[in-house]
């Protein structure tokens, strides 16, 4: 049996994982980890739920009879995941603020503290499942919820991150999570997931930026290259965006989309959201930085590519290039790929690493 430090998060998921492991016989601690939004203070009156995650991560620690404490984590995380996300916004890319938070904070900083306090690994309420194979090396699979499954989040963790993680209800479906909960009584069985970037609660990203980057306005321009209107800035937009643009639609109910953000002269351009919308569809795209769970992809071969959490796996081609980014050549052309993105590359169900578009 292990010492297990789980990061409860006040929601369901990581409750039901606690109860898990403590059933399996583990040495059971739980943990709440501040951040920097909870340092700062709520934002907009009311939206930021911080408070009430760590009331409920405590009621089920206690329900379930677990040491429990609070680990700030405060300037790791303004410094990490909140300079991230601004920085990206800034230089015109659409980041993932979920992906990093996994990475830096809790599979890096809190899984290094819990180590260093003596526990042998760390559990978390993610749908994810980890397989051992026979050479000590760990795989990471999706969950077995397709509806739930979490692994495109996980997907530029490292193998020593992963070999002192693990995921008690990625074997599960949610149904049974929630059934799970309730039969034990847990104070939280019938809490609503969350929804939103990981520190902003239910917070609008936009409404979040504006604290942090000025406004530049300027032209948008339509397909035919007419000045249709103004922009407030280009860090507000994303590619594939339809709404909050403030166009119209047309009389034949077409709706504009963002296909492009020029910010060499300021210029969001749109087009009517049709599948022959200039830029809007992509069939390759060149990804960099990948990280490999396990075993890396060195040579031209046919992956599956997951561009977004909710968009499913499709086939690509991976082809690697001389200078260490890839070249992937989707089997159906991708809507609205915006750098900054996260790829992440499977094989059947494994997920392999990840990298982000150019």
């Amino acid at each position: 049996m292990s010492k297990v430090l789980v990061a409860l998060s006040g929601g369901v998921d990581s409750a039901v994982a606690a109860l898990l492991l403590k059933q399996q016989g583990h040495e059971v601690h739980a943990a709440y980890f501040r951040t920097w939004m909870n340092e700062e203070g709520l934002p907009f009156p009311g939206e930021c739920p911080w408070e009430d995650d760590v009331r409920n991560a405590q009621a089920v620690a206690t329900h379930l009879g677990l040491p429990f404490r609070i680990i700030d984590l405060v300037e790791d995380y303004k410094r990490t995941v909140v300079e991230y996300l601004v920085d990206g916004y800034r230089r015109g890319l659409t980041p993932n603020p979920d992906i990093i938070c996994n990475r830096e904070m809790k599979f890096g900083v809190f899984l290094r503290k819990a180590l260093a306090d003596g526990f042998d690994v760390i559990a978390t309420g993610h749908y994810a499942r980890r397989r051992e194979n026979a050479d000590g090396r760990y795989d990471l699979l999706e969950g077995l919820d397709p509806n739930k499954d979490q692994s495109y989040f996980l997907a530029l963790l490292r193998q020593e991150q992963l070999a002192k993680a693990i995921f008690p209800i990625g074997e599960l479906l949610k149904p049974e999570v929630r059934k799970l909960a309730a039969d034990a009584h847990l104070p939280n069985a019938e809490r609503k997931d969350s929804q939103g970037i990981c520190f902003l609660g239910q917070v609008p990203v936009q409404d979040f930026l504006e604290r942090h980057i000025p406004d530049a306005p300027g032209a948008i321009m339509n397909a035919a290259g007419k000045e249709i209107g103004k922009h407030r800035g280009l860090h507000r937009y994303t590619i594939g965006q339809r709404k909050g643009i403030g166009l119209p639609s047309n009389t034949d109910h077409e709706y504009f989309v963002v296909v492009k953000k020029d910010f060499a002269t300021n210029t969001l351009h749109v087009a009517f959201d049709k599948p022959d919308a200039p830029w809007l569809y992509t069939a390759e795209a060149t990804a960099r930085d990948f990280t490999w769970i396990n075993q890396p992809v060195t040579g031209e071969q046919d992956i599956l590519a997951r561009v977004r959490y909710r968009d499913a796996a499709t086939p690509a081609r991976f082809i690697p290039q001389a200078d260490g980014s890839v070249r992937i050549r989707f089997a159906q052309t991708q809507r609205g790929l915006a750098p900054g993105q996260v790829l992440a590359v499977y094989q059947d169900r494994v997920l392999m690493g990840g990298g982000v578009f150019k």
